[in-house]
């Protein structure tokens, strides 16, 4: 989710700045590829685009061809192979597509011109999940046989108190699509689907869109500094939290967003702050690490690690009758790297959350049996009912 949040900023800056552009997707992966469905990049007809879709070797492309492939006001969908080039395919059509770097993949881009200031409801959507914290699901129609009733690039959207309509005219396909969207948001997986009809199949791209990642620092110590650092580079949203008011200090940690003086003796609304979030504890200070330690087991974090020597946290543990919740924590903190620098410690950490939100267990890709990436998941649906438009009957 972080890039897009950057791209979010970058279509508030296009719209301040009267500036149109081109909104490059990828929707769609066929074999081995660096960015997933979702891959968003902006590309404005003069300065610098913003995103990425590739590793590096398609961006260039298409800053290069994106105005000109748009030209109609229409979206269109670009294929682009990275699969080792033979020397036969520099007779063929459409062999410019071909990069020949290896990769063995091919990527299917959709591009969309987007007038500064127009309303959309990507970018609603978008800002919803902002303010809100809450995810969304984004559909996005790919190809659609019958286009009367719905074409490439039609929307819709579902998130926090957020139900969007943009380009469906079809009330039985939209009421599906809402369905599998509310399945989306629960398992938390993007898909691809095709909708299969009398008049033909509609594919649509349903989207997992996530909130930004939230990272609570429970010690504003020197070496609290490099991992606010790393995790901002992440575009994680990071809170720095501490008794003291002499850490506890904005100037010392400018990259997060929020710094907090909470004396454990005072009244805190720590749910609020923790639940959903990744918790580090380290102040440093026994009498404070078990006060925060204890009341954040009883909360609902994402992830929760404690830094220092494994005999220490399970002192805490038994200190404060962690009970199973105990099981959830991390300790020691971080993954096996090596070093003992502020910053490799931090190193550590950080990926080690990323694991654990990731759902994978840090260790080494050339060990690992199946693909880096999971493919997105196909399902092929029949709807039971003709497409209508706007409630009338189709015969």
């Amino acid at each position: 989710m972080s890039d897009l949040y950057c791209l979010l900023d970058a279509l508030d800056h296009a719209d301040t700045g009267n500036v149109d552009v081109v909104l490059a997707t990828v929707v769609k992966v066929e074999g081995s590829a660096y960015r997933r469905p979702g891959a968003r990049m902006l590309i404005p007809r003069f300065g610098q685009a913003v995103g990425t879709v590739s590793g590096g070797c398609l961006e260039q492309e298409l800053v290069r061809k994106a105005w000109w492939l748009t030209e109609s006001g229409e979206p269109v969908i670009r294929c682009y192979s990275t699969a080792a080039q033979d020397d036969d395919d520099l007779d063929e059509e459409g062999a410019e597509l071909t990069f020949g770097l290896g990769c063995n993949g091919t990527v299917h881009v959709l591009l969309e011109r987007r007038e500064a200031g127009k309303p959309s409801l990507l970018h609603t959507l978008l800002q919803g999940v902002r303010t809100s914290g809450q995810p969304a699901a984004l559909a996005t129609v790919l190809s659609a046989e019958d286009k009367y009733r719905v074409k490439m690039g039609a929307r819709l959207g579902v998130g926090a108190q957020l139900q969007l309509c943009e380009g469906f005219h079809c009330e039985v396909l939209a009421s599906k699509v809402q369905v599998d969207l509310l399945a989306t948001l629960a398992c938390k997986k993007s898909s691809r689907m095709i909708y299969e009809c009398g008049t033909g199949a509609v594919e649509v791209l349903l989207e997992y869109i996530a909130p930004q990642r939230r990272l609570v620092i429970f010690g504003a110590g020197n070496d609290a500094q490099p991992l606010v650092r790393f995790a901002t580079e992440l575009n994680w949203q990071v809170h720095v939290v501490d008794g003291r008011a002499n850490f506890a200090r904005a100037e010392r940690f400018p990259c997060s967003h929020q710094v907090l003086v909470a004396p454990i003796d005072q009244a805190f609304d720590l749910k609020a702050v923790v639940d959903g979030a990744a918790v580090v504890i380290m102040t440093h200070s026994y009498r404070q690490d078990r006060h925060w330690l204890k009341n954040i087991l009883a909360c609902a974090p994402a992830y929760v690690g404690q830094l220092g020597p494994k005999e220490r946290t399970e002192r805490l543990l038994h200190d404060i009758e962690a009970g199973p919740a105990g099981a959830h924590v991390h300790y020691p903190m971080g993954l096996d790297l090596g070093g003992d620098t502020p910053e490799s410690v931090a190193l550590a950490i950080v990926s080690e959350i990323s694991a654990c939100l990731n759902r994978r267990q840090g260790g080494m890709l050339k060990h690992r049996k199946t693909t880096i990436h999971e493919a997105t998941q196909v399902q092929l649906t029949a709807l039971s009912e003709p497409l209508q438009v706007a409630g009338v009957g189709h015969n």
